[in-house]
């Protein structure tokens, strides 16, 4: 069975179902192993189409394909009115909707997957936020693509998913730069590295105040995407180990059904 991981705001509302998925749980092999779900790679395509078809189940959807992205760290949203096919998948970092019994998906491998919902108005998104969509403002273009389809800007609530956390995160002052650029006052999201001008970027709560400070309600799950091997794909631990080909996980999220 399709793994995931879940944050309890999202839980604990009927007819919303969600979930992180971890790597375990597919039939992928290799590199891939096990629940990969990039359609853009090369993994074998049937075994992507068999982790997407068990990540659907997983959410208690069957049969339902997971409406995904070509995803560019940027600030695009979709709006998925009627599902799209793999093979026309919008250039966008967040996608969302109103329509019941669809999953929305995004793929990671160290960025922040970030799950939205509110509940009462049935409206839902889902967003890819690299450190560089993020600072660009991903996460506030997906809730106000979310209030123009009736959402309630303080009725939503926001998931950071499994991610590379703080302590696996070494970053060069182009990145904190870049960051401190838009607002100084985000210096409180880097720690001093190990190496001279390298810091440690906190990702994950770096999207939990851009949330917050967008008006959501947000939860942040404790996963780091570089220390769990078993668990979670990472570019980052690719890239310390000499590179190579890597799987992505997908975290996903639907209503009604």
């Amino acid at each position: 069975m399709a793994e995931f991981v879940t944050a309890e705001s999202l839980t604990i509302h009927s007819g919303l179902s969600h979930g992180f998925f971890t790597r375990r749980g597919g039939v992928s092999v290799g590199p891939y192993a096990s629940l990969n779900c990039s359609v853009s790679g090369k993994d074998d395509p049937a075994a992507v189409r068999e982790n997407r078809r068990r990540v659907a189940a997983a959410l208690g959807l069957p049969g339902t394909v997971p409406a995904g992205l070509t995803q560019v760290h940027g600030t695009e949203v979709a709006v998925l009115d009627t599902q799209w096919a793999d093979t026309d998948r919008p250039s966008a970092d967040a996608l969302v909707t109103k329509r019941p019994g669809v999953v929305l998906g995004v793929l990671t491998a160290d960025c922040a997957p970030v799950l939205f919902a509110d509940p009462g108005a049935g409206v839902i998104g889902a967003a890819h936020a690299g450190w560089r969509g993020a600072v660009a403002g991903v996460l506030e273009a997906t809730i106000d693509a979310m209030v123009a389809l009736g959402a309630r800007r303080e009725a939503i609530l926001a998931a950071v998913g499994p991610c590379i956390r703080q302590p696996s995160y070494e970053v060069a002052a182009d990145l904190r730069d870049a960051v401190l650029a838009r607002d100084a006052a985000d210096a409180r999201f880097f720690a001093d590295g190990v190496q001279p001008d390298r810091w440690q970027f906190d990702l994950a709560g770096y999207c939990a105040a851009r949330l917050a400070a967008a008006g959501t309600a947000v939860e942040v799950t404790p996963h780091d995407t570089l220390a769990l091997d078993d668990s979670f794909f990472s570019h980052r631990r690719r890239t310390l180990a000499g590179g190579g080909l890597i799987g992505h996980q997908l975290s996903a999220i639907a209503i009604g059904g």
